[in-house]
């Protein structure tokens, strides 16, 4: 078999092995480990490339980023700081219709840019706004979609995970992935909480929650007191960076610091909480550098085998412009999001794509704004979105069933496809602070 062969056999592969349950670090590990020893013929060559990208992968101390920005994103879920955000959100928007879900938007776009998880965004809201809203007579279906649609913010504000993975793999500025972020964001929450407005005067019976105008307000001192440490926090942190106070390194660290001591002053952080958090923080980063580190090595097998030159001549030959290619690279995400997980679809796609998009002249930092915003569309999309899981498991009501939450996140994907066209068209809204 020639090494094009082997490089197409191995794509394939990848897929099979995932979708069978393989951890897609050990699939991308052994792939690129069997192609390399099959096109060299020696095991020998294959053992020196996985030594070579191993070293090379995560040798940089801005790898520093991940644990830094993971820990502070952990403390501040333990500081119950969602939890503050919500219910000040929620006195400011009391008398919209609809203002609820709304809050909830407000919130987890907050809580998005001093955390960078989704995951997280799910499962503190889910706790926090769906008893709200359930309370106040919203339908589950409505409830369980905002919470679980919003959360995709956690992962476009900065700072974010997978503008973090998405940097590493491009070899762009975390810092300048971290600006590209911002405008897409908001408008994304700003789109989010327009149709929520829209869907609660014109679909009234599937949005529900027409008491909530009553909840009383809150004092402006105890919403100060409530909201002045996230702003702090955020002012500092993404301030800094904006700022070229310091690197996103550095963001990380001081973010850390800052999150520690905001667990302390509320009294949230026992001994054994803060062990928890440690670990949990260990277990995220060792997950997410693997990763990256499986990433390189099957990038490196790949160009290896031509499969990456020879996709760029078959698309130049069909005469693909930027157009066509990102069509058909948005359709791929948006197949893999239906079956595999955020992280993994970057690292089987990127390393194939992104040599196109190079030679086709688009700006890689644009580039990686629809990415994430593409992949992140994954999280809502049957059978696999995982937020919508996290969803439910926090929950833990058997009365609303998972489809129930998943047909509660369509109109949220069907935004999130709008805001992606709008940053196609529109490229600006991603280099708005580049």
């Amino acid at each position: 078999m020639t090494a094009l062969g082997i490089g197409i056999v191995s794509l394939a592969m990848m897929v099979v092995l995932i979708i069978a349950g393989l951890h897609v670090a050990i699939s991308l590990l052994l792939l690129s480990f069997v192609g390399v020893w099959l096109m060299r013929d020696s095991i020998d060559v294959a053992l020196a490339l996985m030594a070579q990208a191993t070293n090379d992968s995560i040798a940089s101390h801005e790898f520093g980023v991940v644990p830094l920005f993971v820990l502070m994103g952990l403390l501040v879920a333990t500081a119950d700081l969602g939890k503050d955000i919500f219910e000040v959100a929620n006195s400011m928007l009391r008398r919209i219709r609809g203002g609820l879900g709304v809050a909830t938007v407000m919130a987890n776009a907050v809580f998005a840019a001093i955390t960078g998880i989704s995951i997280a965004s799910a499962a503190v809201f889910t706790k926090v706004a769906v008893p709200e809203m359930l309370r106040f007579g919203f339908t589950p279906r409505f409830a369980t979609g905002v919470v679980a649609g919003s959360s995709v913010l956690g992962m476009l504000i900065p700072p974010s995970l997978l503008m973090i993975l998405y940097a590493f793999l491009s070899e762009q500025s975390v810092g300048a992935m971290f600006l590209a972020g911002v405008m897409p964001g908001l408008v994304l929450a700003i789109a989010f909480s327009v149709a929520i407005i829209a869907m609660a005067w014109l679909f009234p019976g599937y949005v529900g929650g027409t008491a909530a105008v009553n909840v009383p307000g809150m004092a402006l001192r105890e919403a100060a007191v409530k909201v002045a440490p996230v702003v702090l926090l955020i002012f500092v942190v993404l301030g800094g960076i904006y700022g070229g106070i310091f690197t996103a390194t550095d963001a990380g660290a001081v973010g850390a610091l800052g999150a520690l001591a905001l667990a302390l002053a509320k009294r949230r952080l026992t001994p054994a909480i803060f062990w928890k958090v440690l670990v949990e923080t260990g277990r995220i980063t060792v997950s997410v550098l693997f990763l990256i580190i499986a990433a390189n090595l099957y990038s490196r097998m790949l160009t290896l085998s031509g499969l990456p030159q020879f996709i760029v001549e078959w698309m130049a030959g069909l005469g693909f412009g930027v157009a066509g290619f990102l069509t058909v690279f948005i359709a791929i995400v948006l197949f893999l999001g239906c079956i595999i997980d955020s992280a993994s679809i970057m690292l089987i796609v990127l390393p194939l794509m992104l040599p196109v998009a190079k030679t086709l002249g688009i700006d890689l930092v644009w580039f990686g704004v629809i990415t994430v915003v593409a992949v992140e569309i994954g999280l809502l999309t049957p059978p696999f979105g995982i937020s919508v899981y996290v969803v439910k498991s926090t929950l833990n009501d058997a009365r609303i069933t998972l489809w129930d939450i998943f047909a509660g996140t369509q109109p949220f994907t069907l935004i999130m496809f709008a805001v992606l066209l709008l940053i196609i068209a529109f490229p600006g809204i991603a280099l708005f602070f580049n």
